[in-house]
């Protein structure tokens, strides 16, 4: 055996120093390891533990919106104009069905032989829209389930629920709809709107600074009318539901979650009767002139479209407003089809969802006389003054007829209304426009367009509809800014050397429209040439006559309530502002347009009518359009009401739309066909002040319990802060659509 001395460097277990030293570094990188993962076990289990327990958790929990039930659009005695049912809703996963292979093609196949439907049919509904994509297409957030039908029946949701594994991405559940019952057959479908599903971009944008949207991806919000003007207060607060699932996703049990804060309702100040019977008797008013021969035209008159309102004159507050052509609203109930679709968006429709009380602007015609009165006194007139009524006056080479040519002689400015002399009306504006200076105007009163724009004319009325329109009043400055936006489309037409009625026109407008010229004022004066109104403002006009000059902002929405019946929100009536006549002034307009019943350019359809028990009062207008057949207005009032009716192409004022506005005051007050009062037969005689009364479940009582009418005053049309309104709990005997007293 070999001896190794100690002095040889190797120790006596074999190991060299340099292998010794290497362990000793491999042993230190060991227990650090060992003490960056302990204390990083440490750290993860026990400091940050709960955190990761809440995480995991997480993983097998989902979170399902659940959206709230939409309030009520009431009418002024508690009918539901607008309200919830509940149907069977069968409704697709998108999501769901790009996992499958073929894009889910042959899901949705089945699923339409299930439901009856056409395959391509269901596969439109799902498809998203964009801007090349017709309807019917979805246009919410495309990770919402998208409805296919709120029809179903039982025996098809059963199919689809005994079916799941043919049907991956398919629900069947019962859901609150939205529903328009037409109380009385009140359709009001212009007013009330309709909903559509929230967008992606509508829920992005809703999102806040906490990173909480606005909206859920199930949510339909309001697209127009009332639904679209009171949303944050009828969509409530939606809820949501925890489920557990398992580790391939299938539900397994719940886990809580928050309850769906139900919206309040909104109670109208329309009553279903009277709005019954405006739609009903506008649409009689277009079927009779359809059927009746205009000697102008040598045809029937066209009559294709028309609005009325029926106005409280001491409020503002709207009783009945109709537009016509109409639709039924619940066609948007579940998703419109393209055949719907097509048939309220063609040109050939006529437009139906345009609501022409306020989004309908025409020249006013006669009606629009009483504003001239209402500026030539002001200007200086006399009440006694008289101007000689012939059938044409000639002004600047032009000659300006008097309505088929009649003759009066000399007479006042009421018996001017009256009879609705145009040439009368054609003198003073001829008058007024020398007096400010003619083609070369020095410090101008215009006092004529002054009037309209006192009356509240050229501008919105406030009323709470979206997308109300403002009208014109033709003075010098829109007649300077409208030249500077068409001088050079007018100069090139003119220079075209065409021959025709439009480029006659045109080679005057590119001279000198920018100048007010006299035949401008002179046709401004009797309501024509380029004035414009809506018959929501010769409502407010007429109302302010009967009341004594007060302009109120119109309003349908009298107070928001919540589903137990208190009253969030009262919305009083709102006094925009004063007449700029003297009650002398009042009285003088008022009997001249009395006079228009009794012996005037509307007694001819007023015979029998008891105006020593109801004074009524009317203007009637004629408006000529260049190549259509003339606009029927006709505006009146009572000591209640102001009803302002118009068609188009639809003949005179008295003629065309007298009877049906006739008719309506009928209604109102009960007036028999021999001019006697019943009251038991009367519907609504004197405006109705109150809300209704509700029960403690929400229910309505009979009778009505709150006074709301307080006028607020207040100088120019304000909207609507729109912001959000307390919610109650939900009562469930008001969603059931049959609580109505």
């Amino acid at each position: 055996m070999t001896h190794i001395p100690p002095s040889s460097g190797v120790q006596q277990t074999g190991r060299t120093s340099r292998v010794t030293g290497r362990l000793l570094i491999l042993q230190v990188l060991v227990l650090s390891l060992l003490a960056t993962l302990g204390g990083r076990l440490w750290y993860l289990q026990i400091r940050t533990g709960q955190q990761y327990v809440q995480q995991a958790s997480s993983n097998h929990i989902r979170t399902v919106m659940v959206p709230a039930v939409r309030g009520q659009i009431l009418d002024a005695n508690g009918k539901a104009l607008a309200s919830n049912s509940t149907q069977l809703v069968v409704s697709v996963s998108r999501t769901a069905l790009l996992q499958q292979k073929d894009g889910g093609k042959a899901v949705l196949g089945r699923l339409a032989e299930v439901l009856g439907m056409a395959p391509q049919e269901v596969h439109d509904k799902v498809r998203l829209c964009d801007a090349k994509t017709p309807q019917p297409c979805w246009n919410g957030s495309p990770y919402q389930p998208i409805p296919v039908t709120d029809k179903a029946t039982p025996q098809q949701a059963l199919q689809i629920m005994e079916r799941r594994e043919d049907f991956p991405g398919v629900a069947a559940d019962p859901t609150a709809v939205r529903d328009y019952p037409a109380p009385n057959g009140a359709n009001a479908a212009q007013v009330l709107g309709y909903l559509s599903p929230v967008t992606q971009d509508e829920i992005n944008a809703s999102t806040g600074a906490d990173g909480k949207a606005g909206f859920a991806a199930a949510d339909q919000i309001g697209r127009s009318g009332l639904e679209s003007v009171y949303d944050s207060a009828l969509r409530g607060k939606p809820g949501t539901t925890d489920l557990e699932v398992d580790n391939l996703g299938r539900v397994i049990g719940t886990a809580g979650g928050s309850a769906a804060s139900p919206g309040d309702d909104v109670v109208t100040s329309i009553d279903s009767r009277i709005q019954a019977i405006a739609e009903q008797q506008l649409q009689q008013a277009l079927v009779t002139l359809r059927g009746t021969y205009d000697k102008v035209t040598q045809e029937n008159f066209k009559a294709d479209s028309g609005a009325v309102v029926v106005m409280d004159v001491h409020t503002g507050r709207v009783v009945a407003m109709a537009s016509a052509p109409t639709f039924n609203p619940n066609v948007w109930t579940g998703g419109i089809s393209a055949k719907d679709y097509a048939a309220l968006t063609s040109t050939s429709s006529d437009f139906p969802l345009l609501n022409r009380a306020i989004q309908g602007q025409s020249a006013p015609g006669s009606t629009f006389k009483v504003v001239t009165t209402s500026g030539a006194i002001n200007a200086g007139y006399g009440y006694d003054d008289t101007f000689p009524c012939t059938s044409s006056m000639t002004i600047g080479g032009r000659v300006f007829k008097n309505f088929e040519g009649e003759n009066f002689g000399a007479i006042n400015l009421s018996k001017a209304l009256e009879v609705s002399c145009d040439t009368v009306f054609y003198n003073i504006a001829y008058q007024q426009w020398l007096k400010d200076g003619g083609n070369k105007p020095k410090n101008p009163g215009d006092w004529l367009f002054k009037a309209a724009h006192q009356f509240g004319l050229g501008q919105k009325t406030g009323i709470d509809l979206p997308s109300e329109v403002t009208g014109r009043v033709p003075d010098r400055t829109w007649h300077q800014k409208y030249y500077d936006a068409m001088k050079d489309t007018w100069c090139k037409q003119a220079a075209s050397g065409k021959n025709d009625y439009a480029t006659a026109i045109a080679k005057e407008d590119c001279v000198d429209f920018a100048t007010l010229r006299a035949g401008d004022e002179v046709n401004y004066a009797i309501g024509q040439g380029d004035t414009l109104v809506t018959p929501i403002q010769m409502a407010r006009i007429y109302s302010a006559l009967a009341n004594g000059g007060t302009l109120y902002q119109p309003q349908l929405a009298k107070a928001v309530v919540s589903p137990t019946g208190t009253v969030v929100k009262n919305l009083p009536p709102i006094v925009q502002g004063k007449l700029p006549d003297t009650q002398r002034t009042l009285q003088y307009i008022d009997a001249a347009t009395a006079n228009v019943v009794t012996s005037g350019t509307a007694a001819w359809k007023f015979q029998g009518w008891p105006q020593d028990k109801i004074a009524l009062h009317a203007k009637t207008g004629t408006a000529e359009v260049v190549g259509k057949q003339t606009t029927s207005w006709f505006d009146t009032y009572t000591k209640d009401y102001a009803i302002v009716m118009t068609i188009a192409q639809g003949g005179t004022g008295s003629g065309g739309s007298g009877p049906a506005v006739r008719n309506i005051y009928n209604a109102l007050y009960g007036i028999q066909p021999d001019g006697s009062i019943d009251p038991k037969k009367a519907l609504l005689p004197v405006p109705q002040k109150n809300l209704p009364a509700f029960d403690a479940n929400g229910s309505v009582a009979q009778q009505a319990a709150f006074t709301i009418d307080r006028p607020v005053d207040r100088p120019s049309p304000l909207p609507l802060s729109g912001g959000p309104l307390a919610v109650t709990a939900l009562a469930p005997e008001r969603r059931a659509g049959s609580w109505e007293a």
